[in-house]
């Protein structure tokens, strides 16, 4: 029998070992029924990996509606039954944490999952570290209750540079100054290019002003030569949405009103007399 295509739940249940549809995101008892296809999958990633791939034809990909699901198989004794934490059969626990809202199952309850009622989905970190916030609709650390900078639906949105899905991404996300998000990776990915600002507004995406003094003075000790003495240039400033005309330099353009280098050159002024 093709282990690769049980997992992946190309064949009937009836076919199945039990356990042929193992989890290779979560460690768990059960498997669940996909309730769009009606195919067993060890979770709702395998699934969505599985049914979104390359090989499948794209007017066929589709992800599985987890809150739809209604039927799990126990992996030790490979009964069908309604979603539960204990094998109604054998009587097994399928996860040591389980949420009867997101119908999910894990056996490592050290990550300190919780479901959140304003996400409507289960979280991990521990509930006592994160509140949520209405007016974004998601969860944050506790580090910026009284902090972040509120954007509506801040995370339900692909991420800006590699496009996945953040709102119930498995991987740590990053919030920025702007209040936008992004995987924390991809941020990472980001500056290890010396990219600092955000890829949605483009404003500074962390703290700048050690780098903002560090280009005074490389302008200070930059003189541009006399035919740019007078040449004056309009900027728009990316951190403080301000407009000014200041001096050209080849180096860059500090916004008068908030000292950001991080500014936009928008069109030449007349020549200073």
């Amino acid at each position: 029998m093709d282990s690769e295509a049980v997992q992946h739940g190309l064949l009937p249940l009836s076919a199945c070992p039990p356990t042929a549809n193992s989890c290779a995101h979560y460690s768990r008892g059960c498997s669940v029924v996909a309730p769009c296809c009606g195919q067993a999958f060890g979770c709702r990633h395998c699934h969505n990996d599985a049914k979104n791939s390359l090989e499948v034809d794209p007017r066929d990909r589709h992800e599985i509606p987890r809150h739809e699901i209604k039927k799990v198989i126990c992996s030790l004794c490979s009964k069908e039954q309604d979603v539960q934490q204990n094998c109604s059969s054998c009587g097994a626990c399928m996860g040591k944490y389980f949420c009867k809202v997101c119908k999910f199952f894990d056996d490592d309850a050290s990550k300190g999952q919780y479901h959140c009622d304003g996400c409507g989905i289960c979280r991990t970190g521990g509930v006592e570290n994160f509140f949520h916030c209405d007016k974004c609709g998601c969860c944050y650390s506790n580090v910026l209750k009284d902090s972040h900078h509120c954007v509506e639906r801040a995370m339900h949105h692909n991420c800006p540079v590699c496009f996945e899905y953040l709102f119930d991404s498995t991987k740590d996300i990053s919030v920025l100054q702007c209040g936008h998000t992004i995987h924390l990776e991809c941020m990472n990915e980001m500056r290890a290019h010396h990219h600092f600002s955000c890829p949605v507004c483009s404003r500074s995406a962390c703290d700048m002003s050690a780098t903002w003094r560090k280009l005074d003075e490389e302008v200070a000790a930059t003189p541009m030569p006399d035919i740019y003495q007078k040449h004056m240039v309009w900027i728009l400033c990316n951190d403080c949405s301000a407009t000014s005309s200041v001096r050209f330099h080849v180096l860059g353009h500090k916004c008068p009103a908030c000292s950001s280098y991080n500014t936009r050159e928008t069109r030449a002024a007349c020549p200073r007399i």
